[in-house]
């Protein structure tokens, strides 16, 4: 026989429970548990001892020596969830009663788009001092998989998954160049052939970054082959290589922000810059906050304009209006 809800209710355990419930599950560890929630580990195993003995049904069981949520601990992760999600939208509403914004913003960007959100993120800041700011970086492979299972409020990138309902908005653009040491051979010449660059050494980034996903789609489409020498899996390391004169690479103007002309070059070649743009993402069921919302609406009234200030002073100025 189902149980009331009331009775219910009283055996789900406390929010601290359930967050600290939420966060073995998504790191499958005690260890790692209570080295982000600052707890001991005995205080960890404790509470989600109690959290299954109050449900009276297991939530994690041992497989040889890890730790793994059961069919009951998957549904409790879901469940779980969704309550912060609703308490969260629920402190954002009261908080625009009050006349003031505040709350937490999540949000996810994949690693080129880090040169650039955090100029975005701190004007947001200062109108905003209340909203707190929760921020995720990694790779394109990894944000899919925060974004699969709806981990924060909002994804950022240049080439957003096609298998998932979603909704996107484009909030500035991405051109990608191919940039090579100042002295290269090909240097001040204009609209070199890419075929003419068959045989200089590419340095890539890793499989499932955004940047290698753009290249390889354009190689595809057009034929063109390239002799990749290296894969990094820094931007930043992706530069200091091509200063050094290991080969060329292709990057989003965006990691230029801080280049100069004394570093390296950007080479004048066809089908260059490939034009992509930046896309803010969200999974189309999701409710979006209050916080959210308001997010969105700063970015389409001042983002371009401020990434275009990022690039002023730099070598990829005036890429973005091309």
């Amino acid at each position: 026989m189902a149980l009331p809800h009331s009775r219910f209710h009283a055996r789900l355990g406390t929010f601290r429970q359930l967050e600290i419930f939420v966060k073995f599950a998504e790191t499958g560890s005690i260890s790692q548990t209570a080295h982000d929630l600052h707890l001991a580990q005995p205080s960890v195993s404790i509470q989600l001892k109690k959290l299954a003995e109050n449900l009276d049904i297991p939530l994690i069981e041992q497989v040889g020596r890890k730790l793994y949520l059961t069919a009951a601990g998957q549904e409790l992760y879901q469940s779980s969830k969704e309550i912060f999600d609703t308490v969260g939208r629920l402190e954002s509403r009261l908080a625009s009663l009050s006349g003031l914004q505040a709350g937490l913003l999540k949000l996810s960007v994949v690693t080129t788009s880090k040169y650039f959100f955090p100029h975005l993120l701190g004007p947001f800041c200062e109108t905003y001092p209340n909203i707190e700011v929760s921020f995720n970086i990694g790779n394109r492979n990894s944000m899919i998989g925060r974004l699969r299972e709806n981990k924060d409020d909002f994804y950022v990138f240049s080439h957003p998954p096609e298998d998932m309902d979603l909704e996107t908005f484009e909030f500035v653009k991405n051109p990608l160049v191919v940039v090579a040491p100042a002295g290269h051979r090909l240097a001040g010449k204009k609209d070199i052939s890419f075929a003419e660059l068959k045989d200089d050494p590419f340095i890539m980034r890793e499989p499932g970054s955004g940047t290698r996903f753009a290249l390889e789609r354009y190689l595809m489409e057009t034929g063109h082959t390239i002799n990749e020498k290296m894969t990094i899996e820094s931007n930043e390391a992706i530069k200091h290589s091509v200063m050094s004169n290991l080969g060329i690479a292709v990057l989003s103007v965006h990691t230029l922000s801080l280049t100069t002309s004394d570093d390296f070059i950007i080479l004048d070649v066809q089908d260059f810059p490939l034009q992509h743009q930046w896309y803010l993402v969200y999974l189309k069921s999701k409710q979006l906050s209050d916080v959210a919302s308001t997010f969105i609406q700063f970015l389409q009234a001042e983002g371009g304009e401020l990434v275009a200030d990022l690039l002023s002073s730099s070598i990829a100025k005036g890429y973005l209006d091309k």
